[in-house]
């Protein structure tokens, strides 16, 4: 066997990320983990280890409020997703199956927000939705509408700014996905007979399933629990649980229900990710 790849090294190339994995991630969630029991004080921190309670779990579990925000973040994430999902497999394939010289200028399209400041980005939109926008102002003066609509402060902006921040996630593995995937197959299934849907349904999404999953996974997880875009776009009515996990811990300073919050929401959030694990061994 090569010097390079000794048995010394290999453990060395895994053992480091698995450290990085435990201190940056397993360290900080055993950390928070730990928070959640503890009792609220008057002081820096806000509260104490010395007496460990399950006064935080309890008002997790009975209050209403952070399930309806629960339940809210999971709804909206899969909706979100969802819309991701059908306006990024057109754009994907679009761009997979263009001449490869104008690949790389439409991905550059497809990553150039990234380039520009999230918080900015979000500000832009609410100029364009306010009473006072853009797009109310347009729909006014071409007779659409007489009175401005209700494009701000509401679910529907939440799902707007969601889709469109978190849509590069879903168009980048798709489209390396759909970018290996052989034309032939699906000229072959033509020539048998079978319509572009048929063809699609057959053959296209079973081959790409694995980049829809993927980019699945990169949309759900990070939109449910997204503070900025329902801070924002949401108004007051939107109450989701990343809005709930900042007011508990600056508004309210209670770090406890904020940390039970925190590890709740990494507990929801590991089923998709354990489903997706299970279908990609499937596959």
């Amino acid at each position: 066997m090569s010097p390079l790849w000794s048995p010394a090294l290999r453990r060395w190339m895994i053992g480091l990320p698995l450290a990085w994995l435990g201190v940056f991630f397993l360290g900080p969630l055993l950390i928070a983990l730990a928070v959640s029991f503890a009792e609220v004080v008057d002081g820096a921190p806000p509260f104490r280890l010395d007496a460990p309670g399950l006064t935080a779990w309890r008002l997790l579990a009975g209050d209403a409020l952070y399930r309806d925000a629960f339940l809210s973040a999971i709804r909206i994430a899969a909706t979100v997703t969802v819309l991701a999902a059908l306006l990024a497999y057109p754009m994907a394939y679009a761009i997979a199956r263009a001449p490869e010289a104008r690949r790389p200028a439409l991905l550059l399209l497809v990553m150039l927000p990234f380039w520009t400041s999230f918080l900015i980005r979000i500000y832009a939109w609410t100029a364009l939705l306010r009473p006072t926008g853009l797009i109310n102002e347009a729909l006014i003066a071409l007779g659409v509408v007489t009175e401005p609509l209700a494009l701000i402060d509401n679910e529907f902006a939440v799902h707007l700014g969601l889709v469109y921040v978190y849509l590069p996630f879903m168009v980048l593995p798709l489209y390396a996905t759909i970018e290996k995937l052989d034309p032939a197959l699906e000229e072959a299934a033509a020539d048998l007979g079978a319509r572009p849907w048929a063809t699609f349904r057959t053959v296209t999404l079973p081959l790409t399933w694995p980049g829809l999953a993927a980019g699945a996974l990169l949309v759900f997880i990070p939109a449910s629990a997204e503070f900025i875009v329902p801070e924002l776009l949401g108004g007051a009515e939107v109450n989701l649980i990343g809005r709930a996990l900042w007011t508990e811990f600056f508004g309210n300073r209670d770090w406890p229900a904020a940390a039970a919050l925190a590890v709740a929401l990494i507990a929801v959030l590991g089923g998709p990710i354990l489903l997706f694990q299970r279908l990609e061994s499937r596959s």
